[in-house]
């Protein structure tokens, strides 16, 4: 093989954070891209709807692109999907469920190309020079696989999301002999997930999930209220399992609930018997104790189901006294005030509130540390990137590679838009490519960047000063005003005195501009802004965003 050839890895999301995972295998001139998710906001991203990855270098190379390839159907895989394929028309590939929550996406999205082929666990694609076999992974979403990249330069295996479980709800546990076929063949890098990393010993299997159900279930004498994430179709089933064996009637409240458990339906993947399931409007008109409602709000999304339900101003139901509320999910890092905060209001409306892993409510669809060495003992990979996962959660799966044999010179801690570079002569991170982030907005997309992140703060923090004059443009005497107007600043009933001042000062400051010469208005405008800066934070020791609104006649 010439020395010339190159055989790259580039993350472009999903390292250094908890989401939007996206990666770039490239080899030469033909490249694939793994998976295009999306992160939730945090806290100081004010008005931001979600978070995608920068993907600029894939449309900077887009003559190279081969395809698309999904692991499994969360949205931080799949998540960006709706925006990518705005800008790329290539092949994608997925499983069934996850092709079809793809397809749901895209239609609400109003994006209408999809050039989509499914997939099934064990089967082999050839894109370019990329062969790519499909694995079958136990994860929390049915359908999950991880990938084996065949590439001219080795074989890059991509875990996905994984854990070991083996008594999965539905027959997907991991394929521990394909794993170990590959790591017998040879492997040159190894891609694995880090979320669990900092967890001792084995996930616990989901079967303990649905016999914590079963139990509380049988001794609940009032309504059951379970909010989960949308996407877990194994709990979903799990829940109508033991509704059905206590004769309780679901109904599934929340619009994302709703889309997840209709399009796994009709796929296959959700089986109810008939008569469980029925509509919200029939199961208020039922006794409590025939009552099972799934919904949203495990994470205390403010308009989420169960939020608005724990607030009172959800327009069909309400927590009762008396009602069991099971939160069937772990929070993610950011969310815990919000979940918090829809625990101790509920309790407030006399529910008994069920949650966390130690009531085993919950188990994590992530391998913890000996399900990690599992890995990394069956693929045996001479180089090994660790994935998906918060910086210190990459550094510590680092660590546990390198108790296992692996180098520490062949162990990568990389960020978003890392260049990996494998050749003949070996491998080492030889670049960057441009990543970041990606701000939604509504209907905007990336048009709200840093400084308007840094506005909105402002605003946040010490609240908007505007103050509008009107000069003659003649002889720049003030004709009317200076007018001040404040919002999320001060009481103006209680700050007469101190916004007059204000106004004082605004007035001396134009008629000093004007007196030296200053005609410009951006310049006065300036100079006013500082001025009334200066002596509001005197005043109040407070930085409001001021507007000076100055016009003509």
């Amino acid at each position: 093989m010439p020395k010339d050839h190159k055989l790259q890895i580039i993350p472009l999301g999903g390292l250094g954070e908890v989401g939007k995972n996206m990666t770039v295998i490239r080899y030469d001139d033909q490249m694939i891209v793994v998976d295009a998710g999306l992160a939730f906001p945090e806290d100081d991203m004010l008005g931001i709807d979600i978070v995608i990855p920068d993907y600029a270098y894939i449309l900077d190379n887009i003559e190279c692109l081969q395809g698309i390839v999904i692991t499994h159907g969360h949205e931080d895989h799949i998540g960006s999907l709706p925006y990518l394929l705005r800008d790329v028309n290539a092949p994608l590939f997925a499983t069934k469920l996850t092709m079809g929550l793809i397809q749901a996406k895209l239609k609400e999205s109003n994006v209408n190309k999809l050039k989509g082929t499914v997939v099934k666990p064990g089967d082999s694609f050839k894109l370019g020079s990329f062969t790519i076999d499909f694995i079958r992974v136990s994860h929390s979403i049915p359908d999950s696989v991880g990938l084996a990249i065949h590439t001219p330069m080795g074989t890059i295996v991509h875990t996905g999301d994984f854990k070991l479980d083996h008594t999965p709800v539905i027959g997907e546990v991991l394929d521990i002999q394909k794993f170990a076929e590959l790591g017998h063949k040879g492997v040159l890098c190894l891609l694995s997930d880090s979320t669990n990393v900092e967890n001792p010993g084995f996930t616990m299997t989901e079967r303990k999930v649905g016999e914590m159900f079963d139990n509380v279930f049988q001794n609940a004498k009032e309504r059951i209220i379970l909010a989960s994430f949308a996407s877990n179709v194994h709990r979903v089933q799990q829940v109508i399992v033991s509704a059905f064996k206590t004769n309780r009637k679901v109904a599934i409240v929340g619009r994302s609930m709703l889309n997840y458990a209709s399009i796994a339906a009709e796929l296959g993947y959700l089986i109810a018997p008939p008569g469980t399931l029925v509509d919200v409007d029939e199961i208020v008109k039922l006794p409590n104790n025939q009552v099972c409602i799934i919904t949203t709000g495990s994470q205390g999304e403010p308009m989420s189901a169960l939020t608005r339900m724990a607030a009172g101003d959800h327009r069909r139901l309400e927590i009762r006294s008396g009602d069991t509320v099971i939160i069937s999910a772990n929070p993610i890092p950011g969310n815990e005030k919000s979940i918090t905060r829809t625990i101790n209001q509920l309790f407030r409306l006399g529910a008994n509130v069920i949650h966390g892993s130690a009531n085993q409510v919950h188990v994590s669809g992530h391998g913890n540390q000996e399900e990690l060495k599992l890995m990394l003992n069956m693929v045996k990979p001479k180089y090994f990137l660790p994935v998906h996962g918060e910086y210190r959660m990459l550094v510590k799966h680092g660590l546990l590679a390198e108790q296992l044999g692996i180098p520490r010179d062949n162990i990568f801690i990389a960020e978003n838009g890392s260049v990996v570079e494998f050749t003949r002569q070996g491998a080492a991170i030889t670049g960057k490519a441009p990543a970041g982030r990606i701000l939604i907005d509504g209907l905007g997309v990336g048009d709200v960047g840093n400084i308007v992140l840094r506005d909105r703060r402002q605003l946040s923090q010490d609240g908007l000063v505007i103050i509008v004059m009107t000069l003659n443009h003649l002889t720049g005497d003030i004709v009317a005003g200076p007018d001040i107007v404040t919002r999320g600043f001060v009481y103006v009933r209680e700050s007469e005195l101190m916004l007059g001042q204000a106004k004082e000062k605004v007035i001396q400051t134009a008629e000093r501009c004007l007196g030296n010469g200053i005609s410009e208005w951006a310049l006065l405008k300036s100079q006013i802004r500082e001025e009334l800066s200066r002596h509001l934070y005197e005043k109040t020791k407070r930085r409001p965003m001021i507007l000076p609104i100055i016009q003509e006649i």
